[in-house]
């Protein structure tokens, strides 16, 4: 839910932890035993633009996926030695059912991203597909925005 320093609850942060980190953490957790005996596997957390830009008005949201973040980051280190990589895609503005109802026109959207469209899941689905792939072995411990420049940190 949208919220604010001044209006985001306790519990609200209780349940973005639950749903946008701890869950992913515990999926970690049951499958990466396994990937490391076969000395292969692929992890892709889906999580946001707002871990490299911070959404102010999803405040717990961007807490809770900093947190995911960093996790994903120390446990790409520790596995990498094992043929597992950990990485995450980091979607900008996408045109979904979800984004339509948030209270922005596609277009007003669109005026927001330099490449003058918002993404298409599909794109969004083929850059996971990339970073599960064997062609991405070597990439491990980042998070690659999908987001048609719409960050505007140096260090994206």
């Amino acid at each position: 839910p949208r919220g604010t320093f001044a209006t985001t609850e306790a519990e609200a942060y209780r349940i973005a932890l639950d749903m946008n980190c701890l869950s992913m953490i515990e999926m970690c957790r049951a499958a990466i035993p396994s990937m490391r005996e076969r000395h292969w596997g692929r992890v892709c957390a889906i999580t946001s633009i707002g871990v490299k830009q911070p959404i102010g008005v999803l405040m717990a949201s961007s807490v809770a996926r900093a947190g995911l973040t960093s996790f994903l980051k120390i446990t790409a280190r520790e596995v990498a030695s094992d043929g597992v990589t950990v990485n995450s895609c980091q979607p900008g503005t996408h045109w979904t059912e979800r984004a339509s109802k948030v209270g922005v026109s596609k277009e007003a959207a669109e005026s927001k991203i330099p490449a003058g469209v918002t993404g298409d899941p599909y794109d969004f689905g083929a850059a996971v597909a990339f970073l599960c792939s064997d062609q991405a072995k070597f990439i491990t411990g980042t998070g690659l925005l999908v987001d048609g420049g719409q960050a505007t940190g140096l260090l994206d």
